[in-house]
């Protein structure tokens, strides 16, 4: 840890604090000065920690990165903002860590859900905020949480009521336009009983060094359904946190789909608790080239009995790239019956790079099933030699087998335009040769 570097951003944190959403409400000053104090006395994570031995953010220490003051539309490149909105959707646009009305298409959201930023949510609703803030991510786990809990600037809240179904999903688009800005946001998404909604969150930037950090909690009301999609494809010289924490009540469905492409460094958390006879699905696919660090951190906890969940992240790594996978299933003693299963493949494209890969499972209970798998490797020989012998030279055979190990993972996405947005992502970052789209 490097309390220097904590103590600088504290040392900001007064002459920033004035302009931070809430500043009227008691109760947030509170929790915001006790993430403060918690960030000034640990400072940024360090390999020393367990949970992040394996990621160094040294590199967010070299600089001092500053809260934007937030753009306005006419400041935001449309045509290139376009290729990142999805036309059959309801969009909610971030830019720089705060809300933009302007550049958000929202016309013809029910009446009945609650759409607006934090900083709106904070005025017209604080009750129904404190009820939910801080109560999925919690800031003492690890010092980012407790960094975005003192200096979020702005986010969304969304709250589908009871029984309402949505048939379009919501977008949350966060841009970066600003070097050196800090993009802190929060988020709060809840489901009630019996809803069913489809939350997209896209992350994007067209500078050069910047941080993003944004913790989203998430409840799942009883028998309610939600799906989750994460397109990260920052900068490259861009620093990600993403944290995704939900609590799931009893019989409700969750489904997460985490898609990491962009960043110098990018780390995703994602923590499922799992109430009685509930389901939770999540799958990811992270691709690194150059010198990109990209780590996905994976808890589910299995606390009450009958609930079910399933996993399966994949890793295609070229150049000097490392991914890094580390998932964690807890199965509580009061948890009997419990069904899960979590898979990790990686695919090396180079020599040089690196996977490094920590599946767990810690069971408390007794009647449980329960596996895991890994498997960190190069593209099967064989398969090469078998498209060869059918007129396909070698470089078309690994380009088709690696497309095809990633695509597993795209197929999953039912939303069409979002499929065909991420499909692009995949193929800007590899070698196209004799890959056909249309096969994808």
């Amino acid at each position: 840890m490097n309390t220097a570097i904590a103590s600088r951003y504290a040392a900001e944190y007064p002459t920033i604090a004035p302009a931070l959403p809430g500043q009227n409400l008691p109760w947030l000053q509170t929790l915001r000065a006790k993430a403060l104090e918690q960030f000034s006395a640990l400072g940024f994570p360090s390999p020393r920690e367990e949970e992040w031995r394996y990621t160094n953010v040294s590199g967010i220490e070299k600089k001092l990165f500053s809260p934007s003051t937030g753009l306005t539309a006419a400041d935001v490149d449309a045509e290139w903002l376009k290729a990142y909105q999805l036309q059959d959707a309801w969009i909610l646009v971030l830019v720089d860590g705060h809300f933009s009305a302007e550049l958000s298409v929202l016309d013809g959201l029910p009446e009945a859900i609650s759409v607006m930023s934090m900083a709106d949510a904070l005025t017209t609703q604080p009750d129904k905020v404190e009820q939910y803030l801080g109560l999925a991510a919690d800031q003492s786990e690890h010092s980012f949480i407790a960094f975005n809990t003192a200096w979020f600037t702005d986010g969304l809240f969304v709250h589908v009521p009871a029984k309402l179904v949505l048939d379009k999903p919501i977008q949350l688009l966060h841009i970066v336009t600003d070097s050196d800005a800090m993009a802190t946001t929060r988020n709060i998404i809840i489901a009630e009983a019996l809803a069913e909604v489809k939350v997209i969150e896209t992350f994007i930037g067209v500078t050069n060094a910047y941080l993003t950090a944004a913790v989203t909690e998430i409840f799942v009301g009883q028998n309610a359904d939600l799906t989750l999609y994460k397109m990260q494809s920052e900068s490259e010289k861009a620093y990600h946190f993403g944290g995704s924490y939900i609590k799931q009540a009893r019989d409700a469905r969750f489904t997460h789909h985490n898609f990491a492409f962009g960043g110098l460094l990018a780390r995703s958390d994602i923590h499922v608790d799992l109430d009685h006879a509930s389901e939770c699905e999540l799958n990811g696919l992270y691709l690194g080239v150059k010198r990109q660090h990209i780590d996905n951190h994976t808890r589910i906890n299995h606390l009450k009995p009958y609930a079910i969940s399933r996993e399966l992240y994949k890793g295609v790594l070229d150049d000097r790239a490392r991914g890094v996978f580390q998932g964690r299933v807890i199965v509580a003693v009061d948890a009997q019956k419990t069904d899960s299963q979590m898979n990790n493949r990686n695919l090396l494209l180079s020599d040089d790079a690196e996977a490094d890969t920590k599946p767990q499972l810690e069971i408390y209970a007794d009647d449980v099933k329960c596996g895991h798998g890994v498997t960190v490797g190069q593209l099967d020989e064989k398969s090469v030699f078998y498209l060869q012998s059918r007129c396909v030279d070698e470089e078309t055979a690994r380009n088709m087998l690696t497309f095809a190990f990633a695509n597993e993972m795209v197929d999953k996405i039912k939303i069409r335009g979002l499929h065909d947005m991420i499909l692009e992502q995949v193929l800007a970052r590899f070698p196209q040769q004799g890959v056909n789209k249309e096969w994808l």
